[in-house]
């Protein structure tokens, strides 16, 4: 358990120095708008850290292109080393682990079974149940 315990710790330092650099080091333009890292996962031996990142378009309804998502990857995989420095500076570590970097795909799906479910209209008969409880109930 102590394992598991310790690279989650690590795991949530690593995010919190990405995101600290993506604010005020990195100034790559391909990182332009809304990009952050929403999740980072560490393997139980430290070598290799998942940097889940998330790019949020114009509109929060809008899905980003594969083409944004392909800029957005080639930005970090050449910050890499950078990060990596910083990392190591900032926690104190025999290695740092190699950095992979993943889209956080979470939110496009949210997106994606919100619409299934607006696309049913189960809300449109809780709303009519809702009104015929509230009528009986007056009377």
């Amino acid at each position: 358990m102590g394992k598991g315990y310790r690279s989650g710790r690590l795991g949530e330092e690593i995010r919190r120095i990405v995101s600290d650099l993506l604010l005020r080091e990195i100034k790559d333009p391909r990182l332009s708008g809304m990009v952050s890292i929403s999740a980072v996962e560490v393997t139980e031996d430290g070598s290799y850290a998942t940097v889940y990142i998330t790019v949020l378009g114009s509109k929060p309804s809008e899905e980003t292109s594969g083409e944004k998502k392909d800029e957005v990857l080639a930005a970090f995989k050449s910050a890499k080393g950078l990060i990596r420095r910083e990392i190591g500076k900032q926690v104190k570590l025999r290695h740092v682990p190699d950095l992979l970097f993943k889209f956080d795909t979470s939110l496009e799906y949210g997106r994606h079974i919100s619409k299934l479910i607006d696309n049913l209209g189960i809300e449109k008969a809780d709303e009519e149940n809702d009104e015929k409880h509230t009528e009986s109930d007056r009377s």
